[in-house]
C-alpha cells in the first residue's frame, strides 16, 4: 500500500515501497519566518504533526532550502535526525552533513526493507517564470520508481509545464503525482506565480496521465494565492475531479491494490 499524509504546506509523509519519506519539512509554529533578510513569509497554520510523531524516516526529499515555506527553522532541525537528505547540489553545499546532492536526472538508490532497490530521480523544476533562477534559486522535483511499485512524482516548487512534460516523457506512466499547486506569489516578477497555478496543476495531471493527484503547497502560508477550493474547481473544469485528493492537514490518502484512493 502507498500512502501520503499531509502535515502542512509542502510537507507530507510518504509511505511507499516500505520506506517512510518526508517532503520539504516545515514544522515551525505560526508566525513570520524570513527566507532572507527583508523577505519574510507568513505561516498561517501549525503542522498537523510534530517531528516526534513523524520520525523516524528513511530520507527527506528536499526540493530546495532557500525559502522558509519549504524548510522552516524547526524543519531544519529535523534534517539532522534522518539518514539522508536528497536535494539540489546548491542546497547540499549549504546544508552539509547528511545532505546528498542530485543533479537533474541523476539517480540515488535507496534500499527497501526487503532489500528491494528503490530509485529516486531528481527531475526538472523551475521556481517561477523563465529566467527566475538568479532570484529564486535552483529547485528540484523527484520521481520514485521501483519494479512492481507505482511511479510517484513530486513536483517541488515548480511553475513550468515544460518541466512536467519532460518528466512525462521519461516516466510513463506516472501513477501518483504530488503537485505543489498553490500558485505562490510574492513581489518578485510582478507577482507572477512561483509554483503551479490550479489550472496548471490540472494540465500537469493530464500531461502526466496520472491516476491519482495529491494537492500540496496549497494552504498554510499567506503567499499561496490558490487554495484547496481553487484546485478542486480547476480539476472539475478539466473533467478530472475524480483524480484529485485534496487532504486537510493530518489526513492521509491511501492507495490499496484497487484503482481508487480513499481518505483515512
Amino acid at each position: 500500500m502507498t500512502s501520503v499524509q499531509l502535515i502542512g504546506g509542502p510537507t507530507a509523509l510518504i509511505e511507499w515501497g516500505g520506506l517512510r519519506l518526508l517532503t520539504d519539512p516545515t514544522f515551525s509554529a505560526v508566525g513570520v519566518h524570513e527566507s532572507a533578510p527583508g523577505r519574510p513569509l507568513t505561516k498561517l497554520e501549525p503542522p498537523a504533526l510534530l517531528p516526534d510523531q513523524v520520525l523516524p524516516v528513511d530520507a527527506v526529499l528536499l526540493s530546495h532550502d532557500q525559502h522558509a515555506d519549504n524548510l522552516d527553522p524547526a524543519g531544519r532541525q529535523v534534517l539532522a535526525s534522518v539518514p539522508v537528505v536528497l536535494t539540489t547540489p546548491e542546497a547540499a553545499l549549504r546544508l552539509g552533513g547528511n545532505a546528498r546532492p542530485l543533479r537533474t536526472w541523476q539517480d540515488a538508490q535507496l534500499s527497501g526493507p526487503d532489500g528491494q532497490p528503490i530509485t529516486v530521480t531528481a527531475v526538472p523544476a523551475r521556481h517561477g517564470p523563465p529566467g527566475c533562477e538568479p532570484l529564486t534559486g535552483t529547485v528540484t522535483g523527484f520521481v520514485l520508481s521501483a519494479p512492481d511499485l507505482p511511479t510517484l512524482y513530486i513536483s517541488g516548487d515548480n511553475a513550468s509545464l515544460d518541466a512536467v512534460t519532460q518528466v512525462a516523457e521519461r516516466f510513463d506512466p506516472v501513477e501518483i503525482a504530488l503537485l505543489f499547486a498553490g500558485a505562490a506569489r510574492t513581489s518578485l516578477f510582478g507577482g507572477a506565480a512561483l509554483t503551479l497555478t490550479s489550472a496548471d496543476a490540472a494540465r500537469a495531471a493530464l500531461i502526466l496521465g496520472a491516476r491519482h493527484v495529491v494537492a500540496l503547497h496549497v494552504r498554510g502560508w499567506a503567499h499561496y494565492s490558490d487554495g484547496p477550493d481553487t484546485v478542486s474547481r480547476a480539476f472539475a473544469r478539466a473533467g478530472i475531479a475524480g483524480k484529485l485528493t485534496n487532504p486537510i492537514p493530518g489526513e492521509t490518502a491511501h492507495w490499496p491494490a484497487g484503482p481508487n484512493a480513499r481518505l483515512g
